[in-house]
This record gives structure tokens, sequence and C-alpha cells, in this order.
């Protein structure tokens, strides 16, 4: 199949690609970005510009329509926030191309951080105790520390806080209070002191045909895991088709969620209607991308498909950048190129999920320019991160010029 990913800045799409050309798909991207990750990748056919999502969804909107009009694409794979406005316009999108995704009022839910917290409410699914707050500035009084604080309308990492202390408290509000007036409440969630992992899901017309679920090992940049394991949890499976079935869901979703020792009692925090980072379950012989091109295209899946547990993996990218936010030192950031190259603990034995640098050499030209960049200046870490969160990405003025479409 020819599949035409919505961007490549983001670590999901370019482990998408690698997924996708493994299972024999041709694989093309549209990017504001001249220079992305999925740019540096021998298993890229064809790379389009296009205009940044974040400030011109209209454009983006006539660009994509454009590239799918011209007949080169077969299956359109919303692989990170773009699927908003897919879901918006898909009735004039899939005259052209495959595509699967809910509703658009189904995918509202599980977008925005108000939206997936009611939706837990309303099945009954556990979560972390959250209050809302409708007007920011009672942020402020907040003082049983630690807590989360997150917007309503925030999208990936963005617009979450852990906040620690009143500086952090502090720091929290102002940001808050620099967004738009009508972002709505401000969610306050405890803070839980348990394992991480997430879970990724394929479904087809509301039913459950993929799971794989991970365990965070060590986080790296901006919340993401440096290295993962491969974990079995039937709950979560359980709780991911309750939903799916909820909500008549047709395509790809993701859940973050804490849990105890015995993996039987998730809170979940947080949910995405796509896949996340797909190359974990693909190492572990569930090849996500490819399953969710099959549902594009309508061919039956009988049963559910699941990947193999206790397989480790690894994002070097996210371990060097995580290394550095760490300790702010060129010592960790070297420490930690070496312990890679050597395959030494805590890395031995896992698998690298985003730059296969034996499949595609190329791939390896990202962790290189950042490692340079974090031996030159290991202070610049944070800011490395934010940059990560670019134009290719919704901002709450285009989520609300989204709802507006025709």
């Amino acid at each position: 199949m020819r599949i035409l990913l919505t961007e490549g800045s983001s670590t999901s799409a370019r482990q998408a690609i690698t997924a996708l050309a493994l299972a024999g798909h041709e694989v093309a991207f549209c990017d504001p970005a001249p220079f992305c990750l999925a740019r540096f990748s021998r298993l890229v056919a064809h790379r389009h510009r296009c205009p940044p999502l974040g400030t011109d969804p209209e454009g983006f909107r006539v660009a994509l329509r454009g590239l799918l009009a011209a007949g080169t694409t077969d299956v359109l794979l919303p692989i990170h926030e773009q699927g908003y406005l897919v879901a918006r316009v898909a009735d004039e999108l899939r005259p052209h191309a495959a595509l699967a995704l809910p509703s658009f009022e189904a995918y509202a839910r599980v977008q925005t951080k108000l939206g997936f917290r009611d939706l837990l409410t309303e099945l009954g699914l556990p979560q972390p105790r959250t209050r809302l707050l409708d007007d920011p500035g009672h942020l402020l009084r907040q003082d049983t520390y630690p807590f989360v604080v997150k917007t309503a309308l925030g999208t990936a990492s963005r617009s979450t806080w852990l906040i620690r202390s009143a500086a952090d408290r502090e720091r929290a509000a102002a940001a808050i209070g620099r967004l738009a007036a009508d972002e709505g409440p401000v969610l306050v969630q405890e803070w839980v002191s348990a394992p991480l992992e997430q879970a990724q899901a394929v479904l087809q017309q509301g039913r459950l045909v993929g799971f794989h679920a991970t365990r965070r090992l060590i986080e790296g940049g901006g919340g993401g895991a440096a290295l993962k394991e491969s974990v079995r949890r039937p709950r979560v499976a359980q709780d991911l088709a309750r939903i799916g079935a909820h909500l008549s869901w047709h395509g790809a979703l993701s859940v973050d969620y804490f849990i105890d020792g015995s993996g039987e009692h998730p809170l979940y925090i947080d949910g995405n209607p796509r896949l996340v980072e797909p190359m974990a379950a693909t190492l572990a012989g569930l090849n996500l991308a490819d399953l969710l091109v099959k549902v594009s295209v309508g061919q039956p899946i009988p049963t559910c498909r699941t990947g193999a547990p206790a397989i480790r993996t690894r994002l070097s990218l996210q371990a060097v950048l995580g290394a550095a936010l760490g300790s702010g030192s060129r010592r960790a950031v070297l420490g930690t190129l070496a312990r890679l190259v050597r395959g030494a603990e805590p890395f031995a034995g896992a698998r690298e999920e985003l730059t296969p640098i034996r499949l595609d050499p190329p791939s390896a030209l990202p962790v290189l320019g950042l490692a340079l960049a974090l031996l030159a200046r290991p202070e610049s870490a944070p800011a490395l991160v934010r940059r990560g969160w670019g134009a290719h990405l919704l901002t709450p003025d285009a989520m609300r010029r989204i709802r507006s479409m025709s």
C-alpha cells in the first residue's frame, strides 16, 4: 500500500515509517518543517511540505486534500494530532484514500484532558482524584504537594505541570494566565507514586483487534520513555475494549496509566486517539501500524492480536536527552552514549525503536546531532525539548478553528 503520514516530526511518525516499511508498504509524509526526524530516512518514498497545523489549519486541510486528490495515496494515516482535523473533514478525504477514524465527536472526547476525564467518569473507569477549577486564579490556593495541573484543552505533553513547590505552582499559574480566557476549567489531579505504563490498541468498528502494553523503565525528555519493557495487561485491554465499544471507535487508541504491583489496578491519566511510538509493539511481534492499515482498507480482523511480554526496547535519542535534563552535565551525556554504544546496563538486551541504524543508516543523524549539541551546551536540553512541540501540532486556537469548519 502507498501510505501518507500526516507529519514527520514526532517520534511516533518516525517509528511508524520503520514499522510500515517492514510490512512492505511505501511511505510518504507531509510536514511544515524542511528538516524533521522523518527527513533522515532511506525508507521514505516521498516528502511533502505543507502549512503548519498549529497556525494555519485551513491551509493544512487544503494541502492534504490536494495531496490525496493526486491519486498517489492508498491509505491516509493520521499519526499525530492532525487526526483532530482529519476526523472533522473525513467525509471530504475518504473519496481519495482509505482512512480509519471514529466520528469527530468520539475523537474529540479522547483528544482533550477534560474530555478524557469525563469519559472515564462516565464509564466508571479508575483515575486519580481530580478537581476542576473554574477560576485558574484559585490554583494559587492549592498547597498540598505534589499535584498535577492540566488545562482542559491541553494536548500531548503540553499544558501539564507537576507541582512540587510554591514556585512550581506560581510558574504554572503564570503560564495558564497567558492562555486564552475561554480555555475552560483547570484540572487539578493528585500525584500518584507508581510505575507508569502505556497501552496501545487498534479497534475495528468498536471491537478490539490489537493490543500492546509497555512499562516505562527510564524516563527520557518531555516525559517520554528512554527504556521500556512489554507487559501483559488483560485488565487494561478489557477497559480499552469498553471505551472502544462505548464510542464505536474505529482506528487507533492509546492510554497512559499508573498501576500497582499486581498489575490489576490501573489509574488512567491520559488518552490519545492515535498510535504512540508503535515500534515497541512491532519488536514484540505485533505490527500495530500495519494492522491499522488493514483496518483502514476494511480487511476483517477476526481475533484480537497481542505482542509478546518481557521485550525491552530503547530510544537512544530520549536516553541522551534525559541524561542532560537530569544532570545538566557532559559527563552524564558521555556516560549514557557509551552505555548505548556498548549495549551495557541498563540498556543491555534492549532493541532500538527510533533509530534502526542497520536497517536505516540516516536515522542515526538526529541522535548524533543532538549528542553534539548537548556536549557543547548540556544546559540547552530544556529548550531542545520545547522545540519538539512544533508547528505540526495542535494549539487551542487551531482546535477552535477546526471545530468551526464545515
